[in-house]
């Protein structure tokens, strides 16, 4: 019995450290689902030195509305499915299945909203900066 009592504790104590692991990381708040880096690359060229490439895969559910947040270096987005809501800098821009934008850094991003209420949106998001820096950050400032 003492050994079964052991085992739960542990276990919720597990939770609670992911739990909390989550909670700081932009990757896993901004949407619902958590964004998936699907390939990244360190550079060296004679002209880029040191400069990481990442493709970061964003899925909306149905209807959700990302949280604010900043790109801390230059991102392109696809948009794989669906039809989005962008606000960049208080301007709202639409985009839809086969069209792409590009954002500045730092640039806020206040939100980014799946238009339809029943099917999913999805991004693929190309990432090109200092891979010491994050790709994605709730500063708000």
């Amino acid at each position: 019995m003492k050994k079964i009592a052991l085992g739960i504790s542990l276990l919720l104590a597990g939770f609670s450290l992911t739990s909390k692991a989550q909670h700081s990381d932009p990757t896993k708040t901004i949407t619902q689902s958590p964004l998936a880096v699907v390939f990244s690359k360190t550079l060296k060229t004679d002209k880029i030195d040191n400069q990481e490439i990442r493709l970061v895969l964003v899925k909306f559910a149905p209807g959700e509305i990302s949280g604010a947040h900043r790109h801390p270096i230059p991102a392109i987005a696809y948009v794989l499915e669906g039809e989005i809501e962008s606000t960049f800098d208080g301007k709202v821009k639409r985009f839809k299945k086969g069209e792409s934008f590009y954002e500045d850094p730092n640039l806020l991003h206040a939100a980014t909203k799946n238009m339809s209420k029943t099917k999913p949106a999805a991004l693929l998001v190309y990432f090109i900066g200092d891979p010491k820096k994050p790709f994605i950050t709730t500063d708000h400032k």
